[in-house]
């Protein structure tokens, strides 16, 4: 549905887009993500509107768009901060883009109140000021005001990311449920893994300006194409040649001690049945974190510190200084 193809932006000499291609699917959650400062939100921006590409194509629905004007594209946009008009009410904030477009006031009422109602937002909130509201009620304002002149798509930059820990992952659950609700095609913008590996259908993983990967949240976490996305994505452990080679030995494989080997904490197999293929190595515990569902583990391994975790069944609970086990299957390792 969406396509950008090779584009370049460019801030004065300061090279900020460097050869982007994306293709969004209709009805697709696809996430952004990346650093501070990555080219994450240029991209957005570049879809909506707000910047043109000095190279490259904007295409949706195979109407080139590169040059059309943001009021022209039929793209619904949620900011960071919302951009809502705090002495507004929640009503006017809705109605706001339908009354510049000069919608009829009967029409202007009836979509308002089928959108608040698509966003559990009651009659009584309607009528208040958005300054009266919570971080999560205006985020649904927010959205409301963006999907009521019915767009193609929505284009969602950070909007969880000034919201308190538990809100967050509260509104990121009800975000993906509306969108399903909606079936709107979705760009979002993120700087937070765990939020991206949730709510996305296709993930892109920005890089000063370059794609360093594109994929399902299962072939980022798991099969990371490059250093920094293994390193980006969740937590990892990076082996040390001595491992490296141990494990060779152990499973007649031949992989290179010198390469950046790494391994996800929840690969690393503690105190297991002996499994064919796997390398088995004595470690000691040095330290434990209790999350209730999982424990996670510090390992000393042979002067390497590793993290591991351990699914919490309530029969296995390690202490600092136990000697244990540590299986590792190189099928497991991200070499680089």
């Amino acid at each position: 549905m969406i396509r950008l193809d090779g584009i370049e932006v460019r801030f004065g000499d300061f090279t900020a887009l460097k050869d982007i291609n994306i293709h969004v699917k209709e009805g697709e959650f696809y996430t952004f993500l990346g650093p501070s400062g990555c080219g994450k939100t240029t991209t957005l921006r570049t879809i909506t509107g707000f910047i043109e590409p000095v190279k490259g194509t904007v295409t949706v629905k195979g109407k080139d768009l590169t040059h059309v004007p943001v009021e022209k594209r039929n793209i619904g946009m949620v900011f960071q901060n919302y951009a809502l008009f705090p002495s507004m009410s929640v009503y006017e904030n809705i109605a706001f883009g339908m009354r510049v477009k000069k919608v009829n006031k009967t029409d202007i009422d009836r979509r308002v109140k089928e959108m608040a109602a698509k966003v559990d937002l009651t009659d009584q909130q309607l009528g208040r000021k958005v300054a009266e509201l919570s971080g999560g009620q205006q985020q649904r304002v927010a959205i409301a005001r963006a999907l009521v002149n019915n767009p193609e798509i929505i284009c969602l930059d950070e909007p969880l990311s000034n919201l308190d820990a538990k809100l967050r992952v509260q509104l990121r659950g009800e975000l993906k449920e509306m969108q399903r609700k909606f079936g709107i095609t979705t760009v979002y913008v993120t700087h937070d893994q765990e939020e991206a590996l949730t709510l996305s259908d296709c993930i892109a993983v920005f890089n000063k300006g370059f794609i360093e990967q594109i994929g399902t949240p299962n072939e980022i976490y798991s099969a990371s194409k490059t250093e920094f996305v293994c390193n980006f994505i969740g937590d990892i452990n990076k082996l040390s040649p001595v491992t490296v080679a141990k494990i060779n030995s152990q499973t007649g494989r031949s992989l290179n001690p010198e390469a950046a080997t790494y391994i996800r904490l929840e690969r690393i197999h503690v105190n297991e049945p002996h499994v064919q293929g796997r390398a088995v190595l004595p470690a000691k515990v040095i330290g434990a974190e209790y999350f209730g569902l999982y424990i996670k583990y510090l390992l000393d391994l042979e002067g390497q510190t590793l993290k591991c975790i351990d699914k919490n069944d309530g029969r296995q609970y390690l202490k600092s200084g136990d000697q244990v086990e540590v299986a590792i299957d190189p099928a497991d390792l991200m070499v680089y």
